[in-house]
């Protein structure tokens, strides 16, 4: 009989899996969910670790349950639940949960990430059991593992198995979460600087202006930066009185303006760029989108000169789903998380075109 990995319950898997998928891993919320816990804890109790030649079915994790992991956990009894898997008392699901972990947990969160490997030779048609748990991620469930080395642990297997572009977003979204509690100080194209109340929000529209304005603007400009709380943080008169502008606190207005100045001498090619920081709530929606055309039309914007942004922290999170079907159509989609990249909601993007 092989030996066969120590046990922990079922809320100690899930606090680890927690910590070791921190915010910015690729669908994370199906690496630490309910179902991802009781997932991973049926792995444990058959054994179903890389090299031990045991493999999981999902309905292993369907009919396990407290009673079984409490008072059935020799390795006798964990042996022949592995053979044959039978609900013994209190069960975690029915059968028809199946699909939830397989496709959702399995196969989209723990596979992708590094953390599942597949029984080679087994047709994807076939009911036989065929997944097992990479050894590293298994040695992270290891009881005697704890406080500090548990965390470098963590750090250790992400760094060597997620790949560079979920490490980047972890690492982004791990400052910014370090940073919470104190003031936050952001930097302006110009060299000057605002000190804004802690917070998500105050995070994004750091990052907005510190790495999405110098990256995707010829030369940058903050005309208008307001906080949650209602309170502006800054105000270009100069350049809004120049621009004719009217912003106004009876207006529609954006939490963040942006000017690019371009490189043309007869300003031709001068962008007004309007961003709403979203940590919660408050979308580029397509009335909000209307309203700001309306502004820079009264400065002599044509629509073509004018973008809309929504900034969200990070791409994996509910506020995300949440805004995407209220999003107005020509507008953008930027992620604090992944800075280089940019969303383009293409109103009438013509014929299908290449990836390149």
């Amino acid at each position: 009989m092989p030996v066969l990995p120590p046990l922990l319950d079922r809320a100690e898997v899930a606090r680890r899996l927690r910590l070791v998928f921190p915010e910015g891993t690729p669908e994370r919320d199906k690496c630490v969910r309910d179902a991802a816990a009781a997932t991973v804890a049926a792995f444990l109790y058959i054994g179903a670790v890389a090299g031990s030649d045991i493999w999981l079915n999902p309905v292993h994790v369907v009919r396990l349950g407290d009673t079984r992991m409490l008072f059935n956990a020799d390795p006798a009894a964990r042996a022949d639940y592995a053979r044959a898997p039978r609900a013994t008392g209190e069960r975690w699901y029915q059968d028809n949960s199946r699909e939830q972990v397989r496709d959702e947990v399995i196969r989209q969160g723990l596979i992708p990430n590094g953390a599942v490997i597949e029984r080679p030779g087994v047709p994807t048609t076939s009911s036989k059991p065929r997944y097992a748990l990479a050894a590293p991620f298994a040695a992270l469930f290891d009881p005697a593992l704890q406080g500090e080395a548990l965390i470098a642990a963590a750090k250790h297997w992400a760094d060597v198995t997620l790949n560079p572009m979920a490490l980047a977003r972890i690492v982004s979204l791990r400052g910014s979460i370090d940073r919470d509690g104190a003031d936050i100080l952001v930097r302006f194209p110009n060299g000057e600087t605002r000190l804004l109340a802690p917070g998500p929000s105050s995070r994004i529209a750091q990052a907005v202006v510190e790495q999405f304005a110098p990256r995707f603007l010829t030369d940058p400009v903050v005309l208008w930066l307001s906080e949650s709380a209602a309170k502006v943080a800054a105000r270009d008169e100069g350049w809004i009185k120049r621009l004719r502008l009217r912003i106004t606190p009876d207006r529609t207005l954006p939490d963040i303006i942006l000017l690019d100045r371009g490189h043309r001498a007869d300003g031709a090619d001068l962008m007004l760029v309007f961003v709403e920081v979203v940590a919660t709530d408050g979308p580029v929606t397509e009335q909000r989108a209307r309203a700001f055309l309306d502004i820079a039309a009264e400065g002599g914007f044509d629509p073509s000169r004018v973008a809309c942004i929504t900034a969200f922290l990070d791409r994996d999170r509910a506020e995300v789903k949440k805004a995407l079907p209220s999003l107005a159509w020509g507008g953008h989609i930027w992620f604090a998380s992944e800075p280089e990249r940019l969303v383009r909601l293409l109103p009438a993007p013509g014929r299908l075109s290449g990836m390149a």
